[in-house]
């Protein structure tokens, strides 16, 4: 489900250039300003109707009107697309200011459905305001719904609070955010190449074993590597049981699957830790129960993969079958539900990953990070970071940030391949705020350029978990 927020800072700027002094310093009134919501909705996401909300800069006091005028491209309205209300034989319609009312909206129809073509657009734009006291149209004046890239937001992916027990998925071009519970996976295997990643999202971590027969290993002979197979040691031997954080598919801890059998070892597993149930924990309780141990051995089988898996005393195993396809870049299982999950869009449908994340820490090894943002090398989706000089007075550094941002001309040398660059270096975790002195430049996998603004990571209440960026389209 899309979470992008309401856009209506635009709104209540208005309002600072409307109140003046008079003789006996009394303030004038608030203008009542309406505006859309979102300038831009991607005709994709509309399979059958959609309501598109106006915003009001203050509670409504009286009844109304807007008088919203559409126009279009490659449509025809009645046949691919409707609208309630009507239009009428000016191409607009009439929606209602309610007194007490924060916002309004009408319903966009989707008539056509699978689609027929990709290159109509549909735009609304405020014409009039019917309202007892002064107003004004300013902001967010026109949307357009198009199947073109997304022209920007304001988003706020749904991660769950303090816990953070899923991960969000999300497409910058369409606006489209998919979410899944970061426990209901462990293993991702590669559809390009003969890999098998961890889910680092839970703490997971391997230790190859001396062994090929997955049934002759015993509990008792690995429980040594238990206190070492694990994250968050401070020891940095432990970077060789977790999977390069860089997001590099040629690092991970499991070996490539070899097509001779014989070279395909056991490995034991740490399962990790189901996320946190804290309800109100002082920052965040991302860690909760540990799932325990598995062995499992991995064959190829022609362009499928063989997992083997049990528990470590078990004396058989059971097998799965993981097929290869290539339109996600990982195909997942759960060991827990013994089946293959859906997690990851398909590899050129997402752009940011909202997620717990294992990272590595110079010289002390593996390390857990909460609040983390990394990006879909594998589907080439890449990113560079902009700083400003931090020195100076909050207003000072505002401001320069502003202009880097403004004047932006992307340089393409800049962009790298791990997939951390906006990482955890987009906030900080002693003051709870983000970082007012970079932005971020992203290439999606469509090749639309987006510049991004991490604007916070807690909610009203002051609870991490919260994330919320702002992006725009860059011409």
């Amino acid at each position: 489900m899309n979470t992008f927020y309401k856009i209506v800072v635009l709104l209540f700027v208005i309002a600072i250039g409307f109140s003046s002094c008079e003789k006996d310093h009394e303030v004038q009134p608030q203008i009542f300003v309406v505006a859309f919501a979102q300038p831009f909705t991607s005709y994709s996401n509309i399979s059958d109707e959609r309501k598109i909300e106006l915003v009001f800069s203050k509670k409504a006091d009286f009844d109304g009107l807007v008088t919203v005028k559409l126009s279009q491209k490659n449509a025809e309205y009645g046949i691919d697309y409707s609208t309630m209300p009507g239009i009428n034989a000016n191409n607009e319609f009439e929606i209602p200011i309610k007194a007490g009312a924060q916002s309004t909206e009408f319903v966009f129809k989707n008539l056509i459905y699978p689609f027929d073509r990709e290159d109509k657009t549909i735009q609304f734009e405020i014409v009039k305001i019917t309202y007892p006291e002064d107003s004004l149209i300013q902001g967010n004046s026109r949307t357009m719904i198009s199947f073109a890239a997304s022209l920007g937001g304001v988003i706020a992916p749904e991660i769950g609070g303090p816990n953070q027990a899923f991960q969000v998925y999300v497409e910058l071009s369409s606006g489209n955010e998919k979410k899944v519970a970061r426990d209901s996976w462990d293993l991702a295997f590669s559809t390009e190449s003969d890999r098998v990643k961890l889910n680092g999202s839970i703490y997971m971590a391997v230790k190859k074993l001396d062994n090929n027969n997955i049934d002759a290993v015993r509990q008792n002979q690995v429980s040594g590597f238990f206190a070492d197979v694990a994250i968050g040691t401070f020891n940095p031997v432990n970077e060789n049981y977790v999977d390069s954080p860089t997001g590099d598919i040629t690092k991970t801890a499991i070996a490539k699957i070899s097509e001779n059998d014989a070279d395909n070892a056991v490995y034991l597993v740490n399962m990790g830790f189901e996320p946190g149930t804290a309800a109100n924990p002082s920052g965040v309780d991302v860690a909760g129960e540990h799932r325990g141990w598995k062995k499992i051995r991995i064959l190829k089988r022609d362009n499928t993969y063989l997992l083997q898996y049990a528990n470590l005393d078990d004396t058989t195993h059971k097998e799965a079958i993981i097929t290869k396809n290539q339109a996600y870049n990982f195909s997942f299982f759960s060991m827990k539900t013994e089946s293959v999950v859906s997690v990851e869009p398909t590899k050129s449908n997402w752009d940011l990953n909202f997620t717990v994340f294992t990272n590595i820490i110079a010289g002390s090894g593996s390390y857990g990070y909460s609040d983390f943002v990394s990006n879909n090398v594998l589907g080439n989706v890449k990113a560079y970071a902009v700083f400003v000089d931090n020195n100076g007075t909050v207003e000072e550094v505002a401001k320069r940030l502003n202009e880097a941002y403004n004047n932006l001309v992307v340089d393409s040398s800049k962009f790298s391949n791990d997939q951390r660059v906006i990482g955890a270096e987009w906030r900080d975790v002693f003051s709870g705020q983000a970082f007012k002195d970079r932005f971020f430049v992203i290439k999606d996998a469509k090749d639309n350029y987006y510049k991004i603004k991490m604007m916070s990571m807690l909610d009203e209440n002051g609870k991490r978990g919260y994330p919320k960026f702002e992006y725009e389209l860059i011409p």
